[in-house]
C-alpha cells in the first residue's frame, strides 16, 4: 500500500485532465510516455481512463503487457531493431518508428506467424540532430512511389511520425513540423488510403505547437508522471 500512495504522487492527475480536454477539443490522440515508470503509476492513468502508453524498450514493454490490463493499447514508440519484432507482435497496437523497408519486411513477417495485421507509422527524420532516425522525404516518396507498401498482407501503414529537434526555437520547431505535415498530406495523396489517417508529432514541450501544425497524435511523457523515476 504504501508503494501505490508513493507512486500516485508522481502522476500528474490535474495536468492530465487539462490535457486531455484541449486534445479531445482538438481531436488528437494521446499516447501517454511510460517508459521506466512502474506499473503503479501507468495503473493511476488507466483509472483516469488513458488507454493508449507508449514504450521505448522491447524487454520493458513485454513485462508490462504481461502483467498489466489486456485492454491498454500498447505503442513502441522507440528505435525498434528487426530482430526485436518477434517479440512485441502478438500484442503492439502501433509501431511508430519504422525507419526502413527491412523493418516493414520483419514487421509483416511477424505479424503473418502471429495471425494478426499490425498497423505501423513511418518515422520521417525531420530534426537538425543527425541522431534522429527515419527515412528522409526523398527515401520516403521513393518507398511509396515504388508500390511496395502493397505487398505486406499483414500491415497496416496509418501515417507518420516525426520527432523534433530539441530546441527552444519556436520558429525551427514550426519548420519542423509544417514540413512534416506537408509530406504526410503529400504522401496522403498518393496512396489514396483512408487507413493513412495518423501524424504523431509533439511531445510534452512542444505538443501545442505540434497540433496547431496538424497533429493528429501526440506523445506525452513528463507532463503527466513527472520528471523523477521511482526508487524503492
Amino acid at each position: 500500500m504504501i508503494w501505490i500512495k508513493l507512486a500516485f504522487m508522481f502522476v500528474q492527475k490535474e495536468a492530465y485532465h487539462k490535457i486531455k480536454v484541449e486534445l479531445d477539443a482538438a481531436k488528437v490522440n494521446l499516447v501517454a510516455v511510460s517508459k521506466t515508470k512502474p506499473n503503479e503509476d501507468i495503473l493511476a492513468l488507466y483509472e483516469l481512463g488513458q488507454r493508449a502508453f507508449g514504450e521505448n524498450y522491447v524487454q520493458e514493454l513485454v513485462d508490462k503487457e504481461a502483467s498489466l490490463p489486456k485492454d491498454i493499447q500498447w505503442h513502441f514508440i522507440g528505435h525498434l531493431q528487426s530482430n526485436k519484432v518477434k517479440y512485441i507482435a502478438p500484442f503492439v497496437h502501433l509501431i511508430h518508428g519504422v525507419d526502413g523497408e527491412k523493418l516493414l519486411k520483419e514487421i509483416n513477417k511477424q505479424a503473418i506467424k502471429s495471425n494478426r495485421i499490425i498497423s505501423c507509422l513511418l518515422q520521417v527524420h525531420i530534426a537538425s540532430e543527425e541522431t534522429k532516425f527515419g527515412f528522409d522525404k526523398t527515401e520516403l516518396i521513393a518507398l511509396v512511389d515504388s508500390g511496395h507498401l502493397a505487398n505486406y498482407s499483414n500491415l497496416v501503414v496509418k501515417g507518420l511520425m516525426g520527432m523534433a529537434s530539441f530546441t527552444q526555437d519556436q520558429a525551427l520547431l514550426k519548420k519542423e513540423f509544417d514540413g512534416l505535415a506537408t509530406t504526410f498530406n503529400m504522401v496522403k495523396e498518393k496512396l489514396n488510403n483512408v487507413h493513412f489517417d495518423t501524424l504523431s508529432m509533439g511531445m510534452s514541450g512542444d505538443y501545442a505547437l505540434a497540433i496547431k501544425e496538424g497533429s493528429t497524435m501526440v506523445r506525452i511523457g513528463s507532463l503527466l508522471f513527472g520528471a523523477r523515476n521511482y526508487v524503492l
